[in-house]
């Protein structure tokens, strides 16, 4: 039995709260169980310097945890004067996701920012930061085409992501922080929702894990990241 009681291939509760921002043009409230995340999209025009002239715009994200989104009190990495690399990592997996899933010269010479805030921490931040992040560039994108900026949707596909694990020797579907704490195997899995793989980080962490449990890890993720583009749909009204 899983600490929270769920069978092995169960998601969390999961809300996408949209529309939480009244100042961004896309926002998403992100919940996977205890874990919370608020994502925020910001247009802005032009692009960075080095993409200047080649007709293509650009997604980016930034990601960070409020000093009390854990069970003791962290310092805000602007008062270190640097971000962690665990932060660097996680924001540009962030943005990769995002730019797989989009046409970059559909979007202009101009530039989306998601900012992934870490609310509450439970486990699975990082993937529930690109799940809502979606939701909160498609709104953004929709914004750009009611304006009469855009003409069409820049975005080509859904991208959501979920952790997997294997726990007390058991593949298990979205980890919390008390089993992601101790589990033989942790990975996240970034999918698209035709299928493609953006993304894959698996670790073992007390042993090593076989082909088979991969696969199984492999076999929740799908079936996961399919309930994820469901609520994802359901959030933006498409």
């Amino acid at each position: 039995m899983r600490p929270s009681g769920r069978a092995p291939d169960v998601l969390r509760p999961v809300t996408l709260e949209t529309g939480v921002n009244r100042y961004a043009e896309g926002s998403c409230l992100v919940s996977f169980g205890h874990t919370r995340v608020l994502v925020t999209a910001s247009v802005d025009e032009g692009v960075p310097s080095w993409l200047r002239g080649k007709g293509q715009g650009w997604v980016t994200a930034e990601y960070g945890m409020l000093p009390r989104a854990t069970h003791t009190r962290g310092r805000r990495e602007a008062a270190q004067g640097k971000q962690s690399g665990r932060t660097q990592e996680i924001q540009r997996l962030i943005g990769r996701s995002m730019r797989a899933v989009v046409d970059l010269r559909a979007l202009g010479d101009r530039q989306v920012t998601l900012d992934c805030d870490v609310i509450q921490a439970d486990g699975g931040t990082r993937t529930a930061a690109i799940t809502g992040a979606w939701v909160a560039l498609a709104q953004a994108c929709r914004w750009l085409r009611e304006e009469g900026v855009l003409a069409r949707d820049p975005i080509v596909d859904q991208v959501a992501a979920v952790s997997c694990g294997v726990y007390e020797n058991v593949p298990v579907l979205d980890l919390d922080y008390e089993e992601d704490s101790s589990a033989e195997a942790d990975s996240n899995f970034v999918l698209t929702g035709k299928g493609d793989i953006v993304e894959i980080q698996a670790t073992g962490e007390k042993r090593g894990f076989s082909r088979g449990e991969f696969d199984a890890l492999f076999g929740l993720a799908g079936l996961g990241c399919e309930q994820l583009f469901a609520m994802q749909r359901a959030a933006v009204g498409a």
